[in-house]
């Protein structure tokens, strides 16, 4: 089994004052040569956007885009005629293919959002754009992983182009459960959204991140209350 541990404190960050965003890999004006990406994870990027703030319409195409808010909500607006708000407890899915404009901002008054956006690279470019939003089962979660975005095409639209997988757990204190790898040749990398897990031999708090690969399965103890996203990604960019 091999690993990468990426720790809190290690990612780039940039303050704009209404954003305070927070790199896994390298992006914008932060760069790392050796944080370019995990496989075909991309971007894992942990923002803060202050009420009534946001992104204006802004480009993309040929990247699989996944927004997570953990707080507040997002109003979304973008070129293929969608306008809708992503409340905490929803997700986001983007194909962005052939070419999107899109924007985003925080509809709150009161409320500071706070969100993930996962950027995958696709296995098939230049398709046709689309967009997806649904509510997470949250109490499917419990001491379990839910798998959240996969690369089955289905009615709820919860996947993408892309042998990908998006998991999240709510692990209590003390409790233990597995991971199996879905993909051939795939990594998973794990960002602790909250509490204190423990991997083989690396301890993670708050917003580390450990990636891991050439294992069929692995197991994460919690040390205490804790919940977790899970990106598994092949390895191997086609």
């Amino acid at each position: 089994m091999n690993t990468v541990f990426h720790p809190a404190s290690s990612r780039g960050h940039a303050n704009h004052g209404w954003l305070n965003a927070k790199h896994s890999f390298s992006f914008a004006s932060w760069y790392n040569p050796e944080r370019i990406h995990f496989g075909a994870l991309r971007v894992l990027n942990d923002d803060e956007v202050s009420p009534g703030m946001g992104f204006g319409m802004h480009p993309h195409d040929n990247m699989e885009i996944i927004t997570i808010p953990l707080e507040g909500a997002i109003q979304h607006k973008d070129s293929m005629g969608n306008t809708a708000t992503i409340e905490a407890g929803e997700i986001q899915i983007m194909s962005a293919g052939t070419g999107i404009l899109h924007s985003e901002f925080n509809p709150k008054n009161d409320i500071t959002l706070k969100l993930f956006q996962i950027w995958i690279i696709p296995n098939k470019g230049n398709v046709t754009p689309r967009y997806a939003q649904f509510k997470i089962e949250t109490e499917k979660m419990k001491n379990q992983f839910l798998q959240l975005v996969g690369n089955e095409m289905n009615d709820d639209g919860a996947w993408i182009y892309q042998d990908a997988w998006l998991s999240m757990a709510d692990i209590n204190k003390d409790g233990q459960i597995q991971y199996n790898l879905k993909g051939n040749n795939s990594g998973v990398y794990f960002m602790v959204i909250s509490g204190k897990i423990k991997i083989g031999d690396h301890n993670l708090e708050q917003r580390d991140a450990l990636g891991v690969w050439n294992t069929a399965a692995l197991t994460i103890n919690a040390k205490e209350n804790s919940k977790i996203l899970a990106i598994e990604v092949p390895m191997e960019i086609n």
